[in-house]
């Protein structure tokens, strides 16, 4: 799919994981991520620079392809999405993981997936 702004990317990107098994994922590979990464900095370890990359995309994919049976946003937005993860994420802190849900469930109601092979529904509504 393509998209002319952020804002019309971000309800796409948070129904791509609109089951909250795969936002806590990405949370936890993200969080861990940068802990790992903030702890090589501080003791000179270059080699755990790679920690975040690693941890949060080695986490935050097979959720895609396990749990919400849909490919990473990341593959065809790169950048948006990490713009998408870091608000998510945000969100989800403040306790409105809730709220994430429903976005998720209004943007797949009124997309429906023609190429999906699901009788129009994307394969990740719960």
């Amino acid at each position: 799919m393509t998209f002319s702004s952020y804002e019309e990317f971000w309800p796409y990107y948070v129904a791509m994981h609109s089951r909250a098994a795969t936002r806590w994922i990405h949370l936890t590979g993200t969080l861990t991520g940068l802990a790992l990464t903030a702890y090589g900095l501080a003791r000179g370890r270059k080699r755990y620079l790679a920690a975040l990359p690693v941890i949060g995309y080695g986490t935050a994919w097979p959720a895609h392809f396990l749990i919400e049976r849909n490919n990473p946003a990341s593959f065809g937005n790169p950048g948006w999405s990490l713009r998408g993860d870091a608000q998510m994420i945000r969100m989800m802190l403040a306790g409105r993981d809730a709220e994430l849900g429903e976005i998720a469930r209004k943007w797949l109601a009124e997309n429906p997936c023609e190429e999906c092979g699901t009788g129009g529904a994307f394969p990740s509504v719960p």
